[in-house]
């Protein structure tokens, strides 16, 4: 992600909700217009530095919403996660460059890096998008009521620790690596941690996708 700090702005949370264990989703009423795929920058104050968040949220929602995990050892999730409807964080306007378009794609995330991608279908950008989501248990897979509903047999869900009907087994990238209809025309989003990323991407390649047609939001 772009590192460069933009202007943090002071605004009341409007949502503050656990979704699965540990993970949160947080809004806050929206004042910026964006792009599907952006992020911002969230403190708790202006003296620690903040920390980037994908939004999870559409561009016409009222809410501009993230989604994230405590990081038992990090010094903002535990913070933001003790919050409350009401109280202040610092946010900055939205900005980035993994920008979801209506072209044909394949969205490939792990964990939260399903984050832009629900922000892309809220959007309006689901048509001709396939959706491969990989988590190590099975309540991780967040949002996954709104996203079967929005692509159908296009969402592909992963688990590599937990095993259940119509879930596939193994990691994102052994799904990956058993299928051959990939398009060399199509686009080729992956967010997610640098591993998965970074293997998912030379699989890509090894398999005809060009370089240019992959789009990679890494998440620290």
């Amino acid at each position: 992600m772009n590192t460069q700090t933009p202007e943090l702005l002071e605004v009341k949370l409007t949502r503050h909700e656990e979704i699965s264990p540990g993970v949160y989703v947080i809004g806050f009423r929206r004042r910026h217009d964006f792009s599907p795929g952006q992020a911002v920058k969230l403190g708790i104050d202006k003296k620690h530095p903040p920390r980037i968040y994908s939004i999870c949220s559409g561009n016409q929602d009222d809410e501009l919403c993230v989604l994230f995990n405590i990081k038992d050892d990090g010094f903002l999730t535990p913070r933001l996660a003790a919050l409350t409807i009401g109280d202040t964080v610092y946010a900055s306007p939205p900005y980035g460059t993994f920008l979801g378009t209506e072209e044909p794609a394949w969205w490939i995330a792990t964990g939260t890096g399903i984050a832009p991608f629900r922000a892309m279908l809220r959007s309006g950008m689901g048509r001709s998008k396939i959706l491969v989501h990989g988590v190590r248990r099975l309540n991780q897979f967040y949002f996954s009521n709104e996203l079967a509903e929005g692509l159908g047999d296009n969402y592909h869900r992963c688990c590599s620790a937990e095993r259940m009907d119509g879930v596939h087994p193994g990691r994102v990238t052994a799904f990956l690596e058993k299928r051959d209809d990939f398009s060399k025309d199509w686009k080729y989003y992956i967010c997610g941690q640098a591993q998965m990323a970074v293997e998912t991407r030379d699989l890509l390649i090894e398999k005809g996708i060009p370089f240019e047609n992959i789009v990679t939001e890494i998440y620290f």
